[in-house]
């Protein structure tokens, strides 16, 4: 390309995202791809799961992972904050009417880690029941 022009330049070149270094030295399967083209957003998904269920501890590890990246990014929020943002507008979108926040101190500490690490523990067993393909 002339004139210092680079392909980040060109609207036509998509610009996809580096796989993962562990992708690269084990494999695995890519299940979901997102792109926006012209302020549409693309899917392409593989059907790894016997049940559409899975996908939503797939799309909460998401959320839990996106906000570590903007907790990393310091844009001024933290994971949780960026988490609860994301579970916010995501029933929202799905037609879920707004919810008024329970006063502080109702949940016992004990009962909150153990409720986030059943999530944990729950989000990591999509990759296992993947389909064999």
């Amino acid at each position: 390309m002339g004139n210092g022009e680079t392909n980040g330049d060109d609207p036509r070149v998509y610009q996809a995202l580096a796989l993962p270094e562990k992708a690269l030295e084990s494999g695995g399967v890519e299940i979901l791809r997102l792109g926006i083209v012209d302020d549409e957003l693309y899917v392409s998904a593989l059907p790894a799961f016997t049940s559409p269920a899975q996908w939503g501890e797939v799309l909460a590890e998401v959320a839990e992972r996106l906000g570590a990246i903007y907790a990393a990014q310091k844009t001024g929020l933290d994971r949780k904050d960026v988490i609860v943002q994301i579970a916010e507008a995501f029933v929202s979108e799905l037609g879920a009417q707004p919810v008024k926040a329970q006063a502080k101190g109702r949940v016992k500490p004990k009962a909150a880690a153990t409720k986030s690490k059943t999530a944990k523990q729950k989000a990591a067993k999509p990759a296992a029941r993947r389909k064999k393909r």
